[in-house]
């Protein structure tokens, strides 16, 4: 694929960080392969991940086609730039047409970025996750790479005003070794990937600078004032039964 446009974002992006003096703790960078298709599986956090998962992928010289929403390629100011860049829409009628383009990307070697979860994480844990990672990088005869990003709540998040801008934020990229798949059970597969993202999130927390106790960007069971799991999901169905409710009135 040609790139004219990612490169001189990627390096923006970067001048961008140094002058906004933020941190990364990086951490298993090398289990991302220098040439050949891989699908790479994150956590979700915060509405600007992608932005900076790709730069796990930097060591390794390579660069990530992220899924995304369709909206975000509908956008007459975003949408020129992601086709640009090589990214795949999502349309959530059509997950499966989605998959299958994943699938694709990698099948050619590309490294193609997932989020499992689909939606932000508003308990900062990984929530349940669905089998479509694994099932692409099965599709494709891919590895499957667990990652995780943790600090970026700080910037953008759910239920919280963005600091876009605040100073000396640190942001962990946490990357870990590929798991074998073959999609005869994504199921189980699916279990094993939630497993390796658990470990690097918890790795990430343990690691990272400031303290979790007390702070609303982490999660409960780590002594933070984030929603439990069970009072994230009630706030996601109270979240998807207003904006099924706004669709409709417009309707």
């Amino acid at each position: 694929m040609r790139d004219l446009t990612y490169p001189p974002v990627i390096g923006t992006a970067k001048t961008l960080f140094r002058l906004l003096g933020m941190k990364f703790q990086t951490s298993g960078t090398e289990h991302i392969p220098r040439e050949g298709g891989a699908i790479l599986a994150s956590n979700h956090v915060s509405y600007v991940d992608f932005i900076f998962n790709g730069l796990a992928a930097q060591p390794s010289g390579r660069l990530v086609r992220f899924m995304a929403k369709k909206e975000a390629f509908d956008h007459k100011v975003s949408g020129p730039l992601m086709r640009s860049m090589h990214h795949i829409p999502v349309d959530r009628a059509q997950g499966e047409g989605s998959l299958h383009a994943a699938a694709d990307y990698a099948r050619a070697g590309e490294i193609v970025g997932i989020f499992p979860e689909a939606t932000i994480s508003r308990s900062m844990e990984v929530k349940e996750i669905k089998t479509g990672a694994v099932r692409a990088a099965a599709e494709a005869g891919v590895p499957l790479i667990p990652m995780v990003v943790w600090g970026t709540q700080l910037l953008k998040t759910k239920d919280h005003e963005a600091d876009l801008w605040g100073r000396g934020k640190t942001i962990g990229l946490h990357v870990g070794a590929p798991i074998p798949v073959t999609g005869e059970d994504p199921v189980a597969e699916t279990e094993q990937l939630h497993a390796a993202l658990a470990a690097l999130l918890d790795k990430a927390i343990r690691e990272y600078p400031i303290s979790p106790e007390g702070q609303w960007w982490a999660p409960a069971r780590y002594g933070g004032t984030a929603p439990t799991p069970e009072e994230a999901h009630r706030l996601d169905l109270e979240e998807k039964a207003a904006r099924e409710a706004k669709r409709a009135q417009r309707s």
